[in-house]
């Protein structure tokens, strides 16, 4: 299965399964879940970036234990919408993730996600720099999932 449209996702995946979002960081990549109505986002866990088999292996578990039928991977546009080499390795990632397991992949537009959730992290919850630094990939793929099913929720209706 290609990687396909966001607005397309809903259509190949099961109804009531949740959707998986990923955070692709330079050391680490953060999941997460959706809940199986597809309108809450909540971060599971914090991948160590080794080998790609060993993060494709843990990743399709997480997603296997909570019946996840799809995955959102975040996108990393350049500020002024190009893609660059960023953009590049995250789409490289999903063509691997494809290689080993037929699954609906849609990517959604990441900017200021990191930003965002940083900011979050340091008013909202007054968390320190070294807390922050472990809990930014894992909240930031809850922060672009939660944008992806915003946008299917509007498109609903």
């Amino acid at each position: 299965m290609p990687v396909v449209d966001l607005l397309e996702l809903p259509s190949l995946v099961a109804a009531g399964a949740p959707l998986a979002g990923l955070d692709l960081g330079e050391k680490t990549i953060g999941v997460a879940i959706s809940d199986a109505t597809r309108a809450i986002a909540s971060p599971i866990e914090l991948i160590r970036k080794s080998k790609f088999t060993k993060e494709a292996e843990r990743l399709f578990e997480l997603m296997d234990e909570r019946g996840a039928g799809g995955l959102v991977i975040g996108l990393p546009v350049n500020m002024d919408g190009t893609e660059g080499a960023r953009c590049q390795s995250s789409r490289a990632f999903a063509r691997n993730l494809l290689r080993l397991r037929d699954l609906p992949i849609a990517f959604w537009d990441e900017r200021l996600s990191s930003m965002a959730v940083n900011r979050m992290l340091t008013r909202e919850a007054d968390v320190s720099r070294a807390r922050r630094a472990e809990l930014v990939d894992k909240a930031a793929a809850a922060w672009i999932l939660q944008g992806a099913l915003d946008r299917l929720r509007g498109a609903a209706r």
